[in-house]
């Protein structure tokens, strides 16, 4: 990351430092704050909002930001404690990762997130919608979970939760959180952080946030001192995922002030650099994209595995763009070529096209390789998923 990065971050960066270790001092401008917002993670300054310095307009904005946040703490908890499910079932992510911060009411929430037994799965979603929840869940999604509403709060129930590329992977993953399941709800401190981390894994390639970054380095600081990686790493080697675990808590340690670990020292720098702008650009669930900060070349260059992928990428994106499409189907065939012409149209109205398209080739060729040096590589390999009774691996277009 270059000088000019590391200042712009170097408040952000700050302020969270001061939120979770009470460390040093932070100063926030608007710019600060939407930040904030777009990795969902505006509440975490609440025990210290006094601290930092900001003007009095901007501080009432976010007193008003945090009473919406703990108010939707409040009300997600008072759910959990209402479902009465007639069925085992465990809590993933949410509370479950909530309980590592200083103040848990101060992460962000939007829904709660269950698992059950495979037999268990349909009796689950049957006591929701008995319950008065309305079934919202989008038709891709649908394989792998279902979300209901009740009073603008969402209960999602997971047939699997694993989103990995060997089915032998997803079936150890899914089995040791079955295995798992307990009255209370919550799973063991060691796989509840496999699970972390394997849902960094799952928004990687897609857009991932602080939030989901702080609720590991949480994990890490109560539950992976020096003498329980031997343990988590033998877990974490099972499903692929070791190299993550090393370079996404050695930028912990390198910048947002969790203590250091022998077991994540020799962690690539540059990668953690990397990780670290990388994450920066995404916001919450890639929010940021969104606004153009991550271009769509970018994007296509760093999933790109092979021309195969490349052209049914494109094809995605021009179905997606291409409005005559939804007229006229027979033109979706031709998709891949009217994307081709969008963004040759569009780099001849930039002001230096040339540059810029080679700019953003450099950065997905980066942003692939920092990929694979951290083991994640999902798009281009497919994807195990659980259907029938069993895991299978499929094309990776095919699931969502």
């Amino acid at each position: 990351m270059d000088s000019q990065s590391m200042e712009k971050y170097s408040r952000l960066n700050n302020l969270i430092k001061l939120a979770i270790w009470h460390e040093g001092t932070a100063e926030a401008d608007t710019e600060c704050f939407r930040e904030m917002k777009l990795h969902a993670i505006t509440a975490l300054a609440a025990p210290v909002l006094n601290e930092i310095s900001m003007p009095p307009e901007l501080r009432a904005a976010w007193e008003k930001e945090i009473a919406t946040e703990i108010s939707h703490y409040v009300r997600y908890c008072h759910m959990q404690t209402t479902l009465d499910f007639p069925v085992p079932y465990v809590i993933l992510k949410g509370t479950s990762a909530g309980q590592y911060y200083p103040h848990p009411e101060c992460r962000g929430y939007g829904d709660i997130d269950i698992m059950t037994r495979h037999e268990d799965y349909q009796a689950a979603c049957d006591y929701l919608l008995q319950s008065g929840f309305i079934d919202i869940t989008p038709e891709p999604v649908r394989l792998r979970h279902r979300e209901f509403a009740r009073n603008s709060t969402i209960v999602e129930v997971h047939a699997y939760f694993a989103i990995l590329n060997e089915p032998e992977q997803a079936e150890y993953m899914d089995n040791l959180i079955i295995d798992s399941i307990h009255p209370d709800h919550v799973l063991p401190d060691l796989v509840n952080g496999l699970v972390l981390l394997e849902h960094i894994s799952q928004h990687l390639e897609h857009g991932l946030g602080f939030r989901q970054i702080l609720d590991w380095m949480m994990f890490v600081d109560k539950c992976l001192p020096d003498e329980k990686w031997p343990e988590f790493s033998a877990m974490a080697q099972k499903i692929g995922l070791t190299n993550l675990a090393v370079c996404t808590t050695q930028m912990c340690v390198m910048y947002l002030g969790l203590g250091k670990r022998e077991w994540c020292s020799g962690a690539d720098p540059e990668i953690c650099s990397q990780l670290l702008d990388y994450v920066v650009k995404c916001g919450n669930f890639g929010i940021k994209w969104n606004e153009k900060s991550y271009s769509n070349a970018e994007l296509l260059v760093s999933r790109m595995g092979n021309p195969i992928r490349f052209l049914s990428m494109l094809q995605g994106f021009g179905r997606a763009n291409w409005k005559a499409v939804q007229k006229h189907p027979f033109l979706a065939h031709f998709a891949w070529m009217y994307q081709i012409v969008k963004y040759i149209r569009k780099g001849l109205f930039r002001k230096h096209p040339a540059a810029t398209l080679k700019e953003e080739y450099e950065a997905g060729r980066r942003r692939k390789a920092m990929f694979e040096a951290l083991g994640v590589k999902q798009v281009m390999k497919g994807r195990a998923y659980y259907i029938n009774g069993k895991y299978v691996k499929e094309k990776a277009q095919q699931i969502v």
